[in-house]
């Protein structure tokens, strides 16, 4: 089992890639679909999910104004690419539209091997797989991408944050399958107590929510940028993007979530501590940069409340967040010695 677990991880890192790549596809055929639209920014405002539709006034316009080789040669390739019609700019975005359903099915099909290689995992080892680094990078990148399969399936218009989406599983189950890997062993004494359960679950699900809502609340730092007039890069990496204020308002919604759960792994925490330590609280590393992202995402929330502080002054935060919470995965179990120290590295 344990064997299999770790030939699913690579296999399912191989579909996230290839999920990247459609994504990446549907991506760039909507800018070309589009590129006569990009001073517009009302227009942008229309679900990505309606892919084409969007655009086919603008398109056919600019096809109308063509000689009449050109029309019958768009003609000819909308009809190669599933009778798209007279006109050749519908050919790139049903192209595009396609490539961004494969992107969607084939992320799904990659988050149930994901759910394979920890099922796998936790019957070899007999117990949850959150023992170590490893486990619980895999466990967090898992519930990022089903929660965002959730928010998809809510909201369609949504698609194309899956080339970040992705990305980012990419990068987080190659690191731990080529830096934080372990063997399986058996759970430290401290870590043999329903606490383990009760403390864990509920970080591991807060930690999940927080990375994928670190995922609009980048892409809107960058759309909000392109909107107001910005051309330079990374904003123009925004520019196929929902907009800014759907962005916004999907980096609150996550936030606004996954923070009271987080909350409460935190006291569930400090509770296991009086009960294994005899104290509930005793400044060590997990513990201090627990508090950090805590008090971060605290104040993103309080900022966000407030009308007077600028919207991109609370994403800001919440990108502190996802930094401190990264610190707190990596860095320490890294860098630091202390209680917490169980990443098995």
């Amino acid at each position: 089992m344990s064997a299999l677990s770790d030939q699913v991880v690579s296999i399912a890192i191989l579909v996230y890639l290839v999920a990247m790549i459609a994504h990446a596809v549907e991506y760039a055929l909507g800018n070309t679909r589009t590129m006569s639209r990009a001073a517009t920014p009302a227009r942008e405002l229309v679900g990505v999910g309606a892919g084409a539709a969007s655009g086919v006034g603008a398109a056919d316009a600019e096809a109308a104004s063509g000689d009449a080789g050109a029309s019958g040669a768009g003609a000819s390739g909308g009809a190669a690419f599933g009778g798209a019609g007279g006109s050749g700019a519908k050919a790139p975005g049903n192209r595009a539209r396609l490539a961004g359903r494969i992107a969607v099915v084939v992320t799904g099909l990659g988050a149930l091997l994901h759910l394979a290689a920890l099922v796998t995992r936790g019957i070899a080892a007999s117990r949850m797989p959150w023992g170590n680094l490893y486990e619980f990078v895999l466990t967090v990148s898992f519930i990022g991408v089903a929660a965002w399969l959730v928010v998809l399936w809510k909201v369609p218009s949504l698609r194309r944050l899956g080339l970040f989406l992705t990305l980012v599983q990419v990068l987080l189950l190659a690191t731990a399958e080529l830096v934080l890997y372990v063997p399986i062993v058996p759970l430290v004494p401290a870590l043999n107590s329903y606490w383990f359960i009760v403390h864990v679950s509920t970080v591991v699900f807060a930690s999940g929510i927080f990375l994928l809502g670190a995922v609009p609340a980048i892409a809107f730092l960058m759309r909000n940028g392109f909107e107001q007039g910005k051309r330079s890069f990374p904003y123009t990496m925004a520019k196929r993007l929902p907009a800014a204020a759907s962005l916004e308002r999907l980096t609150f919604g996550l936030h606004a979530f996954a923070f009271p759960v987080f909350t409460f792994g935190v006291i569930a925490g400090a509770i296991w501590a009086e009960a294994a330590w005899g104290r509930p609280w005793g400044w060590d590393p997990k513990e201090v940069w627990s508090f950090i992202s805590w008090v971060v995402y605290a104040g993103y929330l309080h900022a966000r409340a407030t009308p007077s502080v600028k919207r991109n002054v609370a994403a800001w935060l919440a990108v502190l967040g996802f930094l401190t919470m990264l610190m707190n995965l990596f860095g320490v179990n890294i860098f630091f010695e202390g209680l917490h120290s169980y990443g098995g590295l």
